[in-house]
């Protein structure tokens, strides 16, 4: 494969692994509008740590003319000369839950700008079936001033990057690929399989591949909705959920997910994409959106949950101070986009408590920008009236927390199911 030179429109969680694995292999220029995200990775740092700084710093170059390595920039002017562009930019979901395609519309603009004859664009952002030919293409042909599939070619490669996860890194996971006509799907294949070890699968066309993608987190989404409701059930009845999913796991072919709170930028929003477009072509999508009620609503629960318990050990509740361990939107990642954490703090909040929120992963200021609240990354040294943990960081699985942060009629209440010590309540 010569004379390839690609462009990476989206510098995240996705995008940097992707741009630092083809960087091994081919010129790649990794293109994002956050200028301090550039001038952070020009360092050779990276703040959501997929990237190691030893294996960014190995990547990169000084300009856009070296054969190998990553070249990261905010200027449209250091991608004109690439002939496959891959955007990978967030596809989130309004306060509505009604999809956003804003910043895939303007990455396609930004893309459209510098097209040119013989170019393949590649989208991996999480959509519903027919978003890359049917919303982005004739973005694509509109600027340009080119034609699809004469001129230009589109390709979809969903992204399944997990992140935090070390093990599953972004070369080791299956990628399903997709192109515009029969040659560009080949293209597209071939371009992914040169560098991701667990190999490709070539699925027929574009609109299959998108399909795909986001049933595989509404499928999560519906499961764990189902093991949540059963918590709820089970508590009720004065069942350990643990003990009962421990239980059932011991045969063959039993799912073993566990119950919680789903956010992320994945499992949380990919559902409601796809209720969209079934709307939109005539179908109420019933388990769809009521998994999502089921999930959405956990936060409320948990809340709930800590201040019965407060109200049946006779903790005066206005005023109280509760401690919450963990902001994140899971373990060991600092990822904090559309944490169902904060639907536990707001809640708990409305009650007239003082809430504390400690998370060594989470960035302060991200934090407090995306969501108005204040975080530390120092253990208190107060005593509280009741601990949640909310996020199994392995930080938090080393404390004794009854003696060392909970009041002697204080309360400790494991969402993660994770904690050795006894607790007073978990989900």
């Amino acid at each position: 494969m010569k004379n390839i030179k690609i462009a990476i429109i989206g510098l995240g969680y996705v995008g940097l692994p992707l741009a630092r694995l083809f960087a091994t292999k081919y010129p790649v220029v990794g293109f994002d509008i956050n200028t301090k995200r550039i001038n952070e990775l020009l360092k050779g740092n990276d703040s959501t740590l997929e990237v190691e700084s030893k294996v960014l710093q190995a990547v990169l170059k000084n300009n856009t003319n070296e054969d190998l390595g990553l070249f990261c920039s905010s200027s449209i002017e250091d991608i004109r000369g690439c002939n496959y562009y891959i955007v990978t930019v967030p596809t989130p979901i309004d306060k509505n839950n009604k999809p956003n395609l804003t910043p895939l519309y303007k990455s396609s603009e930004t893309v459209a700008k510098v097209l040119k004859k013989g170019d393949i664009v590649i989208y991996e952002s999480t959509v519903y079936p027919g978003v890359t030919e049917d919303e982005c293409v004739p973005i694509l042909e509109k600027i340009s001033g080119l034609i699809f599939n004469e001129d230009f070619f589109a390709g979809y490669s969903p992204e399944r990057i997990n992140p935090g996860d070390k093990l599953h890194t972004i070369d080791k996971i299956l990628k399903v690929t997709a192109g515009s006509t029969p040659e560009t799907g080949k293209k597209v294949d071939d371009l992914y399989a040169s560098v991701i070890t667990a190999g490709t699968y070539l699925a027929p066309t574009i609109k299959v591949a998108e399909a795909a993608k986001v049933i595989e987190n509404s499928q999560r989404d519906i499961n764990i909705a189902f093991v949540n409701e059963l918590a709820k059930i089970f508590n009720l009845m004065n069942i350990d959920i643990y003990s009962v999913l421990e239980a059932a796991g011991t045969k063959w072919n039993f799912l073993p997910f566990k119950p919680g709170l789903v956010g992320g930028h994945c499992i949380g929003v990919d559902p409601y994409y796809l209720a969209q477009k079934a709307l939109e072509v005539g179908y109420h999508p019933e388990i769809i959106l009521a998994g999502r009620r089921v999930n959405d609503g956990m936060g409320l629960y948990v809340a709930s949950e800590v201040i019965k318990l407060m109200a049946q050990k006779d903790i005066p509740i206005n005023g109280a101070e509760i401690l919450v361990l963990g902001i994140t939107f899971k373990e060991n990642c600092p990822d904090v986009r559309n944490t169902k954490v904060v639907d536990v703090i707001n809640q708990l909040k409305t009650y007239g408590t003082n809430v504390t929120i400690y998370d060594p992963w989470a960035n302060p200021e991200e934090v407090n920008q995306e969501y108005n609240l204040k975080t530390t990354k120092e253990l208190p040294k107060d005593k509280y009236d009741a601990v949640v943990l909310a996020v199994a960081h392995k930080d938090f699985l080393k404390n004794n927390y009854k003696t060392t942060l909970i009041k002697p009629n204080g309360i400790l209440y494991d969402v993660k199911g994770v904690l050795k010590e006894k607790v007073d309540g978990r989900l």
